[in-house]
C-alpha cells in the first residue's frame, strides 16, 4: 500500500483545522525545540506536511497497524473470490463435458449466482471497512498535529502557520524563506510529545 494513497488527502484535512492565530493558553505538551527557523512572534511561517507525515512516529505506528488490518481484510476478500472462481470453473467444466442433467445444472447455476451476489456485497462492505480504517487513522494523526500546533503557537505567537507538501501540490506555500520553515521544530516536538504519551499510557495486556 502506497503512503500516497493513505495520506493524499492530508492537506485537505489540514485545511479544515484551525492552526493559526495567537493563543494565550498555556501549552502543556509543546516543548520548544531548537531549529534553523529565526522567525519571531507575529511572523507568517510554514511547515512541510509530507515530511511530518513521513517522519512522525505516531503516523508510522498507526500506519503499520492499519496496513496490517487492511492486508488481512484484502487477503480474505481474495481468498473468497478465488474460491468462487474455482467453483464456477468446475461447474462450467462439468457442463461442457455433459456431466450434469439440465435440472442439476440449473440448480447449481442458481446457487453460484447467489454466491456471486453475496461475495460482491461482502467485498463492497469490506472495502468500505478498509476505507474507514484509513480515514480514522488519518483523522487521528491530523487531530494530534492540530492540537500540538495550537499548543506550540501559544508559545511562539506566530500570526499565521501555513502548510506545504513540497511535492505536486505546493499550495498554499509556493515558496518561502528557509528561516520561516518550522518543519523540523514541529517534527521534533511532535515526536517528543508522542514518546511522552506512550510512556504515560499503560501497556495493554
Amino acid at each position: 500500500m502506497k503512503k500516497t494513497t493513505l495520506f493524499f488527502s492530508a492537506l485537505a484535512v489540514l485545511a479544515g483545522v484551525t492552526f493559526t492565530g495567537c493563543n494565550n493558553n498555556t501549552a502543556t505538551n509543546a516543548t520548544p525545540v531548537q531549529s534553523d527557523s529565526t522567525a519571531t512572534a507575529g511572523s507568517i511561517v510554514y511547515f512541510n506536511i509530507d515530511k511530518i507525515m513521513e517522519s512522525y512516529d505516531m503516523a508510522n505506528d498507526l500506519r503499520s497497524v492499519v496496513e496490517t488490518k487492511v492486508s488481512g481484510i484484502q487477503s480474505e476478500i481474495d481468498r473468497r473470490g478465488n474460491k468462487l472462481q474455482k467453483d464456477a470453473n468446475d461447474f462450467q467444466n462439468k457442463v461442457d463435458k455433459g456431466l450434469l442433467t439440465t435440472s442439476v445444472a440449473n440448480a447449481q447455476y442458481q446457487k453460484l449466482q447467489q454466491q456471486q451476489n453475496e461475495y460482491q456485497q461482502y467485498a463492497v462492505r469490506k472495502q468500505q471497512e478498509m476505507a474507514e480504517e484509513q480515514q480514522v487513522m488519518l483523522n487521528q494523526i491530523m487531530n494530534a498535529i492540530a492540537e500540538f500546533v495550537e499548543q506550540y503557537n501559544a508559545q511562539k505567537q506566530y500570526a499565521l502557520i501555513l502548510t506545504t507538501s513540497g511535492d505536486i501540490l505546493p499550495a498554499p506555500v509556493v515558496t518561502g524563506s528557509p528561516a520561516l520553515d518550522i518543519t523540523d521544530e514541529l517534527l521534533a516536538g511532535l515526536n517528543e510529545a508522542y514518546v511522552k504519551t506512550k510512556a504515560e499510557t499503560p501497556a495493554s495486556k
